[in-house]
């Protein structure tokens, strides 16, 4: 018998751990919400908090307090171009364009709530000064590059190659896409559409896997290409943002548990929550712009198997191990870092609102019968199951499920485990095939 669910409760408990979270934590305070000079993600931090703290007025209505005191902050804490970090010249920033794209998003969300000029003011200053000066320069972004394995769950910079001072989060300057589509929405300077149509072409026309491209961003940048199809119905976007669903699905970025691999080609690496939550928004916006059930099917897959582990019970978001027969992969799913407070958390908060706009889309279905599949996972329609250790204390025994000698359940929710508890818990995905 098939049946379909989406567990409302389940939502509205991860909704309120983030905000509770958001909220309570000194880390997102304005204390500490602008980080250090040193810290050379130039408004990233700043960009996914404001992101983050809008995302959820707009959820509920109610406003963390560290909203309105960033806001008031930002003539002092920026440069004369109300950005932050070097003013532009003849080194262009990897980082600084990938973390601006986060700030722009937050003003073009605070600008859409509440119609201010300071947010508006910052939008086009920060298009005026810090990306205008790019326009030319994307075809010379280095495409052949050494060190192929670098980099920590926190990118950081590894020198320069031409006008690029690079990154380790391969390929994150092409997040922009996303800030200055959003940004183009509404300004609707058509210089901006020229500089975007430039990274947009030089991006899609890069072997990202040979790259070893960060997913993340790859998936950013593709959003960004749906923002523009949207604002122009050119399908040539449409296009682009498709052909990087499938690469990323079909191509080797997509986990067993529909996650991610953090770069391309690097099973051995981790899964990232900002990845997760982008993949879960492109499937939908896919399904929305072409109806074809496929995309709704796999945003349904995301967020009741992907997101399942993700979310922890501080209310923030964490990195997994990488489930795939791929070399380097795992059979097994853990976690790795407990939080990832400089990014994935803030991030997730985004998601949430996402999902809580467009949970009609994201209904799961079982049959009722749990079969293995060709790639050694075991699934009830939309729902993984997997052979779990060391949660004894969290197990649904009527939850179980007796498959080919194996006993089964569906993935453990993150967000219900208490920490001590999560690092010993083994869910075991991948079984050999008879």
């Amino acid at each position: 018998m098939t049946h379909t669910f989406f567990d409302q409760a389940e939502l509205d408990t991860r909704i309120r751990l983030n905000f509770e979270h958001l909220r309570d934590d000194p880390y997102y305070h304005v204390e500490q919400v602008f980080p250090p000079m040193e810290y050379d993600w130039y408004g990233d931090k700043e960009g996914r908090a404001l992101l983050a703290f809008v995302s959820h007025y707009k959820i509920s209505g109610q406003t963390i307090p560290c909203m309105d005191e960033m806001m008031r902050l930002m003539e002092k804490k920026t440069n004369r171009h109300s950005f932050f970090g070097p003013l532009a010249g003849d080194v262009i920033h990897e980082q600084q364009l990938s973390g601006h794209s986060w700030l722009l998003r937050g003003l073009c969300e605070h600008y859409e709530q509440f119609g201010d000029e300071q947010s508006l003011n910052m939008i086009k200053s920060i298009w005026q000064h810090l990306y205008r000066p790019t326009m030319g320069a994307y075809g010379t972004y280095p495409i052949h590059r050494d060190g192929g394995n670098e980099g920590g769950v926190s990118g950081s910079s590894v020198g320069t190659s031409g006008r690029w001072h690079l990154s380790t989060d391969v390929g994150c300057a092409f997040m922009s896409i996303d800030g200055l589509s959003h940004a183009y929405k509404i300004l609707k300077d058509a210089d901006i559409k020229t500089v975007l149509d430039e990274m947009i072409g030089t991006y899609l026309a890069i072997d990202k896997v040979a790259l070893k491209a960060q997913t993340h961003c790859t998936l950013t940048a593709a959003r960004g290409m749906m923002r523009m199809y949207d604002e122009t119905n050119d399908a040539s976007y449409l296009d682009g943002a498709r052909a990087i669903y499938e690469l990323y699905v079909h191509g080797g970025g997509m986990t067993y548990t529909y996650q991610n691999v953090n770069w391309w080609g690097r099973n051995d690496t981790w899964t990232e929550p900002c990845a997760i939550i982008d993949s879960l928004m492109l499937a939908c916006q896919l399904y929305e712009a072409t109806g074809r059930e496929e995309y709704r099917t796999m945003a349904a897959r995301i967020y009741h198997n992907g997101l399942a582990t993700a979310q922890r019970a501080n209310g923030g978001a964490g990195t997994d191990d990488v489930v795939t027969a791929l070399e380097g992969g795992k059979d097994v799913l853990k976690s790795q870092m407990y939080e990832a407070p400089f990014c994935c958390t803030m991030r997730l908060a985004e998601g949430l609102w996402y999902i809580n706009e467009h949970k009609d889309l994201l209904a799961a279905t079982t049959h009722g019968t749990v079969e293995q599949q060709p790639n050694g996972t075991y699934m009830d329609g939309d729902i993984l199951y997997a052979e779990i250790t060391g949660g004894d204390g969290y197990l649904n025994a009527s939850a179980a499920v007796t498959v080919d000698g194996r006993t089964l359940y569906p993935l453990l929710k993150y967000y219900r485990v208490a920490k001590e508890d999560m690092d010993n818990i083994r869910q075991r995905i991948i079984f050999p095939v008879k």
